[in-house]
């Protein structure tokens, strides 16, 4: 056999393992999911989502818990996305190579790899005792960010390095300066792989349940943080407030676990109602993610 009759078998045996590969992960995960729908989709009605944890597994809802992911994943993106962003910008397109730039882009790299619970600890000690934020959902929201950050980073950056030069230098040709360059050319075209990366990072963060453990947020709460917006009967009727950032919280991923660790069957089922609202959370989040991109992304012609 010659070396070219060879290398074509090999190769075609890697397509082959590679087929077999993503076929037995698609086959897993559609038992799975077929496992949780098959276990939880009778349990989700207008009740679960508006009922606070009982003690009976039939009186048990996730109003808590879901309200506590929205307000968590809202302070999370908040943090984290333009500080993400605006670093990998400047990491990409103003720093200048030095030991203290490669210092700081070997790091990030490793961080993005760091276990969750390590950014738990971190959180634990910076903003629950040094900060004073106690069990708070913005602890809990800055913990996340600094979870997702590096992602977020290193995605911006591939994001603008993958725009070609040329666009760059016709920008800088009609008389942009850089910030005009950046601003108007650089960041449209790579707006959707940045998008790409938040989807991670945000799918990440929806799902973390070790650093909000870690920090102390509740397996068992029975009310609500405080509205940012709240009426009232005098002038000016319409009120802003933060105080509920300060509150106590839980997640939908700590209710699940809380759920889950129970002898009760009836809890199994509320664990596995749980995890398709989780999925459903996750899935909205990233159809918009994708929505956008795409809208953007038909925009750019390179």
């Amino acid at each position: 056999m010659n070396k070219t009759k060879q290398n074509k078998i090999i190769d075609k045996c890697f397509g082959f393992l590679g087929i077999a590969a993503t076929l037995f992960g698609l086959i897993m995960l559609l038992v799975f999911i077929i496992d949780v729908l098959s276990d939880g989709l009778g349990r989700i009605n207008w009740s679960f989502f508006t009922s606070f944890p009982s003690r009976k597994p039939e009186q048990a809802g996730i109003l808590s818990a879901w309200v506590g992911s929205v307000w968590t994943m809202f302070i999370t993106a908040m943090i984290a996305l333009p500080l993400g962003i605006g670093a990998g910008i400047h990491l990409e397109e103003y720093a200048r190579k030095s030991r203290l730039t490669n210092f700081i882009e070997i790091n990030i790299a490793n961080l993005a790899g760091v276990p969750s619970v390590i950014y738990g600890l971190l959180g634990l000690g910076l903003f629950v005792r040094y900060l004073q934020l106690d069990r708070s959902v913005l602890a809990g929201g800055f913990t996340l960010a600094l979870l997702i950050l590096p992602v977020i980073i290193l995605s911006t950056r591939e994001a603008l390095r993958a725009v070609p030069f040329s666009m760059r230098e016709a920008s800088y040709a009609v008389g942009a300066t850089k910030w005009q360059t950046v601003r108007y050319q650089v960041l449209p075209a790579a707006f959707g792989n940045i998008l790409t990366g938040i989807i991670l990072a945000m799918s990440r963060a929806v799902g973390e349940t070790a650093p909000l453990i870690t920090i102390g947020a509740l397996t068992y709460i029975a009310f609500l943080p405080q509205s940012p917006i709240y009426f009232s009967s005098g002038f000016p009727y319409l009120h802003f407030s933060l105080k509920g950032l300060f509150d106590p919280f839980t997640v939908l991923p700590i209710q699940i676990f809380n759920w889950v660790s129970r002898p009760q069957k009836g809890f199994f089922t509320n664990a596995a109602a749980g995890i398709i609202v989780l999925l459903g959370l996750t899935l909205i989040m990233n159809t918009l993610a994708i929505i956008l991109r795409h809208h953007h992304q038909k925009k750019i012609r390179w």
